[in-house]
């Protein structure tokens, strides 16, 4: 069956994004390792000492890939609408989930009635509103 469009699913009652907790963390690992990055550089830069520019480069690597994977988690949310819930390539009507699992270590794991799994992290802010606004809708 093919996914429902976002005009199918109605009117938006509310999109969750990542939680600002987890943003905070990746905010927060990623000031400090620039700040160890210069910091190492200058280390570099003072005593030539190998070691130093290995370790602003380890420091430049851990910033970059905090910084790419913190704008990725910005871009990550969940719609849910009147009729249906969607996140990302996934959407789906109320009709269609067969069951909802809710787990805190997991997450919600949504089943369509064709198989489809949709697995929303704990790390989506207000997860438990999520939770109770699909068992609402739920038959």
């Amino acid at each position: 069956m093919p996914h429902p469009d976002k005009k199918q699913l109605g009117a938006l009652i509310s999109t969750h994004g990542t939680s600002p907790v987890f943003l905070q963390r990746a905010a927060i690992i990623a000031v400090l390792s620039f700040l160890f990055f210069l910091t190492t550089l200058l280390l570099f830069y003072l005593q030539q000492g190998f070691m130093y520019f290995v370790l602003s480069s380890a420091f430049l690597v851990i910033y970059v890939f905090t910084m790419v994977g913190w704008v990725l988690q910005k871009r990550n949310f969940v719609s849910v609408y009147e009729n249906g819930i969607a996140r990302r390539k996934f959407a789906t009507t109320w009709g269609e989930i067969t069951s909802v699992k809710a787990e805190s270590d997991s997450g919600i794991t949504i089943v369509k009635s064709d198989g489809e799994e949709l697995v929303i992290p704990k790390s989506t802010a207000d997860i438990g509103r999520i939770a109770m606004l699909v068992r609402q809708h739920l038959p």
